[in-house]
């Protein structure tokens, strides 16, 4: 997987360019994982292929708000106003199976530059906008969840220099934040004590903030002393995530060394908590070309999708991938070799 870095005057773009072979699942999935929005590149003298199927599944299944399908090659089709259409519907069809918040089909030739950047005199019976000007505006800003206020701790920061008397008594918890707004004065209740406090001030490194939201990182000083730490989560006392021990997830298995089964012993790592975890159940493998259900798998190997329960050594703070990516996602570890050999999806918790 490749990323590649632009900007323009109105925003700033980091693409992953993701191979849409079926050997390469696993790359799709890391970078969708983070994105705000595919594209998916189509052929238009070939039309829909397993691939692009494939490629729209695994975006919606990872929950990429927004979803542009650009038909390329138009040059080669003559500018067929018939042929982008008759594809568009033949997507709008299969889209109908799955979760897509926003669809947007594009016509281009990259060749010739045909709505790519600027619109085509070419196609004067397509009225949207170039790919670059879709791109430049799509709404991005409430895709996160800024109702649910989540900050997962990374670091306790205490620097404890005696030659400064405002660092000395300094105490920070640095992280992300994953959702919801925070602000001085709000009450926050810290996971697992149950515990109430509130935020006296938030730092980041271009100094005090008035508020913080996703995905900044910052630090939080609060006006109590509590015993915090690494893993531990801040969330509003009335508005709290699962503590589950038992999660049902959409899982993506990354490595050819081991197939996932049930009894399988893995390190899970969720937000900033790392916990043991041991796969109860496999209810059923997923084709990612047909979405069929195989309810007889009884594992799952490189590159294979499935739904899987999880039972973990210690309660995981977390909500639905589908309402909030952050605290819905994790990654599997391998306790032998600590390399990352899988992905997942929280679909349920408790």
């Amino acid at each position: 997987m490749a990323y590649r870095y632009f900007a323009t005057p109105r925003r700033k773009f980091i693409i992953a360019d993701t191979p849409g072979h079926i050997q390469y699942t696993r790359n799709m999935v890391t970078g969708a994982s983070t994105a705000d929005l595919a594209v998916v590149l189509v052929d238009a003298r070939n039309g829909l292929t397993e691939q692009s199927r494939r490629h729209a599944f695994l975006a919606t299944l990872l929950r990429v708000p927004h979803l542009v399908l650009a038909i390329n090659k138009m040059d080669l089709v003559g500018y067929d106003a018939a042929r982008f259409e008759q594809i568009a519907e033949e997507f709008t069809a299969f889209a109908a199976k799955l979760d897509i918040r926003d669809l947007t089909f594009i016509p281009i030739s990259a060749l010739h530059g045909d709505n790519v950047v600027q619109r085509s005199a070419s196609m004067p019976w397509y009225d949207g906008p170039s790919l670059l000007h879709h791109l430049e505006h799509v709404h991005i800003a409430s895709d996160r969840n800024l109702i649910d206020a989540r900050f997962p701790v990374q670091y306790v920061i205490r620097p404890h220099q005696a030659t400064d008397p405002e660092l000395h008594d300094y105490r920070g918890y640095a992280g992300q934040v994953a959702g919801g707004v925070l602000k001085p004065g709000d009450e926050v209740m810290h996971l697992p004590s149950g515990l109430t406090t509130t935020i006296q001030r938030i730092d980041t490194a271009s100094g005090p903030a008035a508020e913080a939201y996703p995905p900044m990182s910052v630090t939080l000083l609060l006006a109590d002393d509590l015993d915090v730490s690494r893993g531990d989560m801040f969330c509003r006392p009335h508005n709290q995530p699962p503590a589950a021990q038992d999660v049902q997830a959409m899982i993506c298995w990354m490595t050819d060394a081991r197939p996932l089964a049930v009894g399988s012993r893995l390190v899970l790592k969720h937000t900033t908590r790392t916990v043991k975890t041991i796969v109860r159940d496999l209810q059923y493998r997923i084709d990612v070309n047909t979405l069929h259900r195989d309810e007889t798998a009884s594992q799952l190997g490189l590159n294979e999708i499935g739904r899987v329960s999880l039972r973990t050594t210690q309660p995981l703070f977390c909500d639905p991938y589908a309402r909030n990516r952050m605290t819905g996602g994790f990654i599997l570890i391998d306790e032998a070799s600590s390399a990352t050999i899988g992905a997942g999806m929280i679909t349920e918790a408790g």
